[in-house]
């Protein structure tokens, strides 16, 4: 009778605990676009100050639309910043993606972004294969190094620019948040960057869509799928993009060897892997410069990588291509 009844207790007590388990949900704005947050916790577990406090922290080390940003002074020239573990770790991991991809990704690329039009400082009009020429002298990630905390450039005009990578270090950055107090299930999603640990309230695992790649604005899906302790990215120029007087597209993801800022036949590229979600958001953009055949050679050599890839065949019809480990 004693150990039923101490059976009953502890059935009592695993329902009350997890009956003290609930989806919590919130949105906002951040580093220019939105974010979703889901996490199964108990009902005292509050991250919405910290995840507030994350983002600044982020913003005042790497965003270049911040003038006190550590990163705007170091693009406009102050060689005594000296940096902090967020920039250093954004830096290396730069570095690293920028080897693996022979220089298709790029952060460095800043001074051709501004001068497109798509960065924070003033673009550069009626843009010529001269101006652009001269523009390529101050690109190339082997032309600066961190040393002691110190970013040393080989030219002064060296301009970085980290948001191709950015929006998948922040969603680490607030699933470490969730790994400290030990959260199990959650979901971060920023900016179309996401990162998912165990499952959702339904005991499920989390269910992603992505986006079919859409220039009229509207909203419909390619492929739906499963992510299980993952990160995924998205990148993408089918939104972000600018019509010249000439009716010329100029897209936002710009050639770091070229200069130019063209499409490729690739339309996006989703990426997933089981790592940082800064990783696969550099790999992510990295073969949007790539274009197809070229990310394809990749995909075959880092079978750590999963890819969801949508671009236009030589009849301009769309069409999409799985990773072979692909298993969504």
């Amino acid at each position: 009778m004693k150990n039923y009844l101490l059976i009953i207790g502890f059935l009592f007590f695993i329902a009350c605990k997890e009956n003290t388990l609930k989806l919590k949900t919130f949105q906002g704005n951040a580093i220019g676009t939105s974010y979703s947050i889901k996490y199964v916790a108990s009902k005292n577990a509050n991250f919405e100050l910290k995840i507030d406090s994350i983002i600044n922290i982020v913003n005042k080390s790497t965003s270049t639309y911040i003038p006190s940003s550590d990163i705007s002074k170091i693009n406009h020239g102050d060689t005594t910043i000296i940096v902090d573990a967020i920039f250093e770790e954004v830096f290396k991991k730069s570095e690293k993606i920028y080897h693996e991809t022979a220089g298709d990704f790029d952060p460095t690329v800043g001074a051709l972004v501004n001068a497109w039009g798509f960065g924070p400082e003033k673009k550069i009009n009626n843009l010529d294969s001269l101006k652009i020429d001269s523009l390529l002298k101050y690109v190339g990630f082997d032309k600066v190094k961190l040393t002691n905390k110190r970013v040393k450039k080989l030219y002064p005009e060296i301009y970085f620019d980290f948001n191709a990578i950015g929006k998948g270090y922040l969603v680490d950055m607030v699933a470490r948040e969730f790994e400290a107090a030990n959260i199990k299930n959650y979901m971060v999603e920023i900016g179309g960057e996401i990162r998912v640990r165990g499952k959702n309230q339904h005991n499920e695992f989390w269910k992603i869509a992505i986006e079919n790649p859409n220039e009229d604005g509207s909203r419909s899906f390619a492929k739906v799928i499963q992510l299980k302790d993952e990160a995924m990215a998205t990148s993408g120029n089918y939104r972000k993009y600018r019509i010249a007087k000439n009716g010329k597209k100029y897209v936002h993801t710009i050639n770091a060897k070229t200069g130019y800022a063209s499409e490729s036949n690739l339309l996006s590229a989703s990426v997933i892997a089981k790592t940082d979600c800064a990783d696969v958001d550099g790999y992510a953009t990295a073969f949007m410069a790539m274009g197809l055949e070229k990310s394809k050679v990749f995909l075959e050599k880092h079978t750590e990588l999963k890819a969801f890839l949508i671009y236009t065949d030589k009849n301009h019809e769309i069409k999409t291509f799985s990773s072979k480990n692909f298993d969504n």
